[in-house]
Parts: C-alpha cells; structure tokens; sequence
C-alpha cells in the first residue's frame, strides 16, 4: 500500500524497536540493562567532565561481552594528547570491537589538549585510521548554548562534506526536546540547506518532572521548556514520571516528507534504565494495535 505523504509517519514506531540507549562510563548498570533491553541495543557511553578514557574502555569491553554495541563518546576537550586518542580509538576497536563512536566537544571551557572541537578530532585523520564505519555528531533543533543557528547549520554542512571524502557514515543524534514542533522546524532547515545527513532523534526517557527540568536547564533547552511546565499543570506536582509521548506522537503525526530524515531513535535515561525500558516497550505495543495501526495510515515502513 502506498501510503501518501501527508500520512502520519507510521514508519517511526519501527525504529522505536531499536532505540539505543545511555549508560555512564563507570559501568555500574550493566546487570539493569541486561535485564531490560534486548542484546544487540546499540549503547552510548557517557565522556563526562575528568573521567578518565581507560574506564570507558572497560564498559565498552563488558557491553560487548554482554552482546550489546557499545558506542563511546569522545569528548574532544577532555582528550590531553593526540597520543591518548590514538590509544583510545585502537584500544576500543580492538578490545570491544568498536565500530562507531560519538563525537562532542566537551562539557569543560579549556580543553586539555589539541583538540578543541570535535571537528578537530577527524581531522587528525585518527578515526579513519583506525577503521571506523560511522560516527554520529551532536545536533540541537533548539540552538546550540554557545553557537549561533547559522554556525551549527554550517558545522553539519562541513560534517557531511567529511563523510562523503571519508568515505565514513555520519549521522546526527540530537539534544532532546519536550515537543515535537522545533524538531520539525530544524528537520524542515535541514532539508533547506541540503543537508542529507541522517537524524536519530533523542528522547528524554521517563521521569519525574523535577528531574527533566534539572537535566534540561542543565542541557540548555529552549523554548519546549513550556511544554514540560505544562506537565506541572497537568499533574499538580512535580514528583510526577512524564514521558516523551507527546514527541514521538507529534512526529508520527506530521507529513511523512518532514521526518523522512529520521533514521532511529536514542534514549537519555534520565529516570533510570528500568523505567525508560518499560516507557519504550510500552509504547511500542500500543502502536501496534489494530487501532493505533490503522491511525498511521494502514502500512508500516521501517
């Protein structure tokens, strides 16, 4: 069945099925992910402010022992020589088989090192060296906290002109937003620009409305903030779980062109693995009802 273009986007509840997911680099929650999502779930790995990039190895090692896919983030500022981020990269493909990493700049002002951008971290040439399939890089449907609009659509212009001469996939994961709607627009600027690079976009897993709030002024989310105070008027407290339903649906709902781009989805845990495995799973047997089914337009397109 074709499904005409301004069908609601059916073919994202499929992606849901694989979304990744988060972990810290200290690996304490390996046993709780073991016991909530499925082997083969790709994992990102937290580069916070000081940890060290050996401790990121070992979680990276143990996730793929424990058959899932680890993916690393490097934290280009956190990165003290070109030496520790050619040890990084050999050490995770070959002791857990790495074979796509995350690229950010860093949470700390000064770098610590060469490197001050991610960007600069591919142009060591480090990455294709190593045999790398794919990276992903940061995206912010609603603007970056330092960088102006038309800055970052540049830095993504530039990131895919370095996939296409790498001949090494990029892919965009974004910050999470609390609405659909700034997803949308950034997708629809995208699109605009001729920037063909995939999307997956992030969730903020379920939690306590208290919590999102300080991941989210922490994270320097913008205007869907009044989508979560919102939530406060809904619920009359603040200890209440919201999940990102209301995204994922205003996504599924727009016109099948503007999330053409979307290619999966990421999990940022924020109230724990157990509660973002419930909320994922869920969700997903919901749509697949016969009603939510018929809803998408009849036709699921993965």
């Amino acid at each position: 069945m074709t499904v005409p273009d301004h069908a609601p986007s059916g073919h994202l509840a499929a992606l849901l099925a694989s979304a990744s997911v988060e972990v810290s680099s200290r690996g304490h929650q390996l046993q709780e992910l073991r016991d909530h999502f499925a082997r083969g779930t790709d994992v990102t790995i937290t580069f916070l402010p000081g940890d060290n990039y050996r401790h990121n190895i070992e979680t990276a090692a143990a996730l793929r022992l424990a058959g899932f896919n680890p993916v690393p983030h490097i934290a280009a500022r956190e990165i003290a020589s070109r030496e520790a981020l050619d040890d990084f990269l050999a050490r995770s493909r070959g002791e857990a088989g790495v074979t796509r990493v995350l690229l950010v700049a860093g949470d700390v002002v000064a770098a610590k090192g060469p490197f001050k951008s991610s960007h600069d971290v591919c142009a060591s040439g480090l990455i294709e060296a190593h045999g790398f399939a794919s990276i992903s890089v940061a995206g912010h449907p609603e603007g970056h906290p330092y960088l102006s609009a038309t800055a970052t659509f540049k830095a993504l212009e530039a990131w895919q002109d370095w996939g296409r001469q790498s001949n090494i996939r990029v892919d965009v994961l974004t910050q999470f937003c609390f609405e659909s709607a700034p997803i949308l627009k950034w997708l629809g600027e995208l699109d605009a620009r001729g920037i063909g690079l995939p999307v997956i976009v992030g969730l903020a897993g379920p939690a306590t409305v208290a919590t999102l709030m300080k991941f989210a002024l922490r994270c320097g989310i913008g205007n869907s903030m009044r989508a979560l105070r919102g939530q406060i008027g809904r619920y009359g407290r603040l200890l209440t779980d919201a999940g990102p339903d209301d995204v994922v649906r205003g996504l599924q709902s727009a016109p099948r062109a503007a999330t053409a781009a979307i290619s999966g989805f990421h999990l940022f845990p924020f109230g724990g693995l157990r509660k973002a495995a419930s909320w994922l799973h869920t969700y997903r047997d919901e749509m697949a009802q016969p009603t939510a089914a018929a809803s998408c337009g009849g036709s699921q397109n993965p």
